[in-house]
Formats: structure tokens, sequence, C-alpha cells
């Protein structure tokens, strides 16, 4: 490891003193989520700024090591983490499906016919919302279940809306405040500062970083341009550190420090040329930390693989609520926490915005091995988002002109090899590929039979052209409609069902009805006053509302 022989590191089967059952039944849980970022922090080694509330998190909590995403883009992983399942089993791979990015009420719900994009076989990809299986749900929906008040403020990008049922509040001012008296929260906080547009939109911002100081990877040169969109990106870091710190005094002020667990995490890895899109380690890899209150674990860290698609039944097994066996992300921590982490992670990239590829990669922490489904096509693809960024532009000239020398000249190949191997503790940047050296000959065979192995259980979606996937999810390019709540009065209760298979229902009673707040029904409801409810299926599009007679 680098830099961090201070901290105590310990095996993650020893951690068992750490579980929920030190804390209450139903923990206070707080998510501060954060976009595009890399380990590029003090916790991980990395010198170039100093960020005091987010080292705090590290000293008074636990630093995950090898910790990593599904994708090394916003909305498939953001999808994994709301499922817990892996996104090219679920057919939210490619990014993006829709304007997905905040929620929608239901009758805002639209998506249109066109919007320039077209599949591996050039037929037009029309907007739409994935559709998992119907057994998949959002993991809040058993929070909510369990007593929990969920609130997301604001972003969601799960690659379909979010459903109803999935947040008590949802928007720029949702907050656990308003719960009941003593209810327990499950509270999601975003911070975009970081996102990869901040480093175009901000650049005339004041420049909180050193320039000079910043670390620079080996694959990019060192140019002034490049100082100074690495510059700024460590430059909104420290700005979301003081958001960090804002937020934390809020919490100490309201007393609710010491007895709230609190999650800080990065959606995937750095908002830069490979990094962000990216299916290796330099776009997978991310931070971690988990704060417990009153100092358990505090200053240690865990070297076990952890993936983001963990968090929600991480979250479920702290509130002592057993994750469902379909998922595949598996609980860290609390009472369910599992005997064997994953022995590796899994990711995938596959069609980032107007760019349309393929591939799939292998990391076990200290090897990461990539398998190219498209070689034929260039490392570096165009993506007009991300040209909006100077460096990228200028790095693009360059190349034109060859004069990119050493790593920056190889991560603009021409075409990629059919599969990549890179040693991460000697080659972090991963720039020399040894997948055609006899001595990794072995290495190589381990990791691509693991990933064929992963892709079969999995039965990875990315091989089916994205035109076939949106038409089998919605048949004849239709978005599906759930069907509408129906009620049955029972020995004093109503009972609601809807007839689509794995639809959710949520429900308002008396003066709550006509409100934003819709209750999630898991239970039947006495009878008595007015009752209105809705069903939804996660990608379908949810039901009109129907009145208990």
């Amino acid at each position: 490891m680098k830099n961090i022989q201070s901290f105590l590191v310990i095996p993650f089967s020893l951690f068992f003193f750490f579980s929920v059952q030190a804390q209450t039944d139903h923990p206070n849980i707080l998510w501060i989520s954060v976009e595009d970022i890399s380990t590029t922090l003090a916790v991980y080694g990395d010198s170039s700024i100093h960020t005091p509330n987010i080292d705090r998190l590290a000293k008074e909590g636990i630093t995950y090591y090898n910790a990593f995403a599904t994708v090394g883009v916003c909305a498939p992983s953001r999808s994994s983490i709301i499922t817990g399942m892996y996104p090219v089993s679920i057919g939210t791979h490619n990014m993006r499906t829709g304007p997905h990015y905040a929620f929608r009420e239901p009758e805002k719900e639209t998506y249109q016919d066109y919007y320039g994009l077209i599949d591996i076989k050039g037929r037009n990809v029309p907007e739409y919302a994935a559709v998992p299986p119907p057994y998949v749900k959002v993991f809040t929906e058993y929070l909510r279940a369990a007593g929990y008040y969920t609130s997301n403020n604001a972003k969601t990008d799960y690659q379909f809306n979010s459903p109803i049922t999935a947040w008590d509040e949802i928007g720029r001012d949702a907050t656990y405040k308003n719960r009941n008296p003593g209810q327990p929260f499950f509270a999601v906080f975003n911070h975009e500062v970081t996102h990869e547009s901040r480093v175009f939109m901000k650049k005339e911002d004041p420049m909180l970083a050193d320039k000079g100081r910043v670390a620079l990877p080996d694959y990019f040169p060192d140019i002034p341009v490049v100082r100074q969109d690495v510059g700024r990106v460590y430059s909104n870091i420290l700005e979301l550190d003081q958001q960090v710190g804002e937020m934390l005094s809020t919490l100490e002020k309201e007393g609710l420090l010491d007895n709230t667990i609190i999650f800080f995490w990065s959606d995937h890895g750095g908002p830069l040329l490979r990094q962000k899109r990216a299916v290796g380690n330099s776009g997978l890899r991310v931070p971690l930390l988990v704060r417990f209150p009153n100092g358990y674990g505090a200053g240690t860290v865990v070297e076990d693989i952890v993936s983001l698609m963990d968090l929600g039944p991480t979250v479920m097994s702290l509130a002592g609520l057993e994750p469902p066996s379909y998922m595949h992300g598996k609980a860290f921590l609390g009472e369910f926490k599992v005997e064997k982490p994953h022995q590796y992670a899994f990711g995938s990239a596959d069609r980032f915005d107007e760019a349309v590829d393929m591939s799939r990669s292998v990391i076990d922490g200290r090897y990461v091995y990539i398998r190219n489904f498209r070689p034929e096509l260039p490392l570096i693809y165009r993506n007009a988002y991300r040209e909006q960024i100077d460096m990228t532009k200028t790095l693009i000239e360059m190349d034109l002109r060859g004069e990119l020398e050493g790593g920056a000249a190889y991560i603009f190949m021409k075409t990629k090899p059919l599969e990549e191997l890179y040693d991460l503790q000697k080659d972090p940047d991963e720039i020399n590929n040894l997948a055609h050296l006899p001595e990794f000959e072995g290495r190589l065979k381990e990791m691509r039979a693991a990933l064929s192995t992963w892709q079969l259980e999995v039965k990875d979606l990315g091989f089916v052209p994205e035109y076939d996937l949106v038409n089998m999810m919605w048949p004849g390019m239709v978005q599906p409609e759930t069907e509408v709540v129906q009620f049955v009065q029972k020995d004093g209760f109503w009972h609601l069902s809807s007839s689509t298979e794995g639809a959710s229902i949520a429900y308002q009673v008396g003066d709550k009805i006509g409100g934003k707040h819709w209750s999630f029904y898991h239970q039947p409801i006495p009878v008595g006053g007015k009752i209105v409810a809705r069903a939804v299926r996660i990608g379908y599009k949810t039901s009109e509302i129907t009145e208990a007679k």
C-alpha cells in the first residue's frame, strides 16, 4: 500500500466487533455521495492537496482500500448501487438511456423517439427506461418497509425513473429533518462539485490547488493545459472537502453525529481521459470511507475487494435486514456481513453517449485484466461531452500531429489489443501491457476464465445490440404500463395488489391525498377513511391512481 502504513490494517474477517450489534437496532445512516473522484486523496497516499474533513472521516472511520465501481460512468454505476445488481445483468449498462438524472413525476415521464444515438448495427436507439427482471427492487423499499424515513437530495440517474416507492422525499430540498420524531433515517446527499462538467464550467473560478504540486499520471504529458485541468480537478475536491466539513458540522450541531453511520463514496473514478468511462483500475477504483459513531473501527484500513453494488445490501445489513438472495451485491458490514468477500471486482464498458464499444474487466487488487470485444476501435474514442475539457481537445490535436510520447501515446492507441493485463503494484497507471508475456500466461488464464464464468453467471446483456435490447424490454418500442391497484377488503383491512408481476405499490390516505409524499405499501391497511394508490414496476409507466371503494 502507498503511504498509509500509519493506519492499522486488519483482516476483514476479524472486523465483527464493529457490527451493528454495538449500535441501535435501526441506526441512522447517511451517504455522502460524490462524483468522479479516483483515490486522489491524502487518505490513499496522494499528497497533492490537504483535505482535513475527508481525512477526519478516515481517521474516525474505516478506509476501504480496494473499492470499485461496476462501470466507469455515473448512470450505469448508480443503477448497480440502487439495485445491488450488475448493470450488464439488468439492462442498465449503456450510458445513457434517458433523462433520468433527476426524478420526474409519473405524469412528466416522457421519452423521445430519436435523440441521435445508434446501436452497433447502426439502428436508432430511442430514449427508454431500462426494465430489470421483476424480482429486482430498489433497496430503499426494504428500508421503508422496516420503518426508515428515506430521503435523496437529489440525483437519481438510475437508467430508469426513480419509482415513487423508492423515497419518502426526493429533490433539492429533500432531508432527513422531515421524518417523524424518533424515526430512523437513511439519507443521501449528492455532491456535484467534482463532476466532469465542473472541470470546464468552473475553469474561470479561483484555483484552490497548487498546479505545480498536483500529481500527474504517467499517461498525461506535463504541459500547462494539463496542469491547469488536473489542478481544477484537485481544486474542486478542495471545495468538496469544505462541503463535507459543513455537513459534519450540521450533524454535530443537531446531535446526530454520534448516532449516525456515515458513508463517503464516489460513483466511479476520476473525470479525465483514461479515467471516466475506462474499464480498468483508473476508471473503477473509488474512495470509500465508513464512519461509525463513538469511534468504532476508527483509523482502520480494510483491503478486501468491495463493490459499490454492495452499498445497498450493507445498509440493509446495518439496519438488521437480511439482503435478498437475488442481489449480486454483498453486505460487508453489519449483522448479515458475508463470510467471504468478493474475490474479484468485475467491470463493464459499453455505449458511452454516441460512442459504441464493449469491454469487460477483472481486478483482484493487484492485477487488472481487460477483454476488448471490439479491438478494432481506438482506446480513446471521440466523445463530444468530454471534449469540452481543454486538455482533452489539446491532447487529441497533439495525437493527430504525432506529438505524444510514452504513456500519453499509449492511451491514444489506434486499435486495442484483444486482452490487456496490468500489474498495479509496478504499473499503477496501466500503461505496460503484460498480456503477451509468457511469464504471465498463468495469471492471464486465471483472470480470463474468471471473466468468462462471470459473464455466463450474470447473463451479460452486452452481447445484445441495444435496439434489440430496448425492444425486449419495451415490446414494439412502447413503454409497458403497470396495471392499476386493486383493493380487497378482508377482516377490517385493505389488501392492495397489482396484476403486473414485480409491481410495487404506493398509497395516500386522508389529508395526505394529493400531496407529493406517497407511503410504501408493505402490509394491509386498516379500513377507515379515503385511500388512493398507484402501482409501479421499474422501467414501466406508473399506473393511474385508483381509490378504495
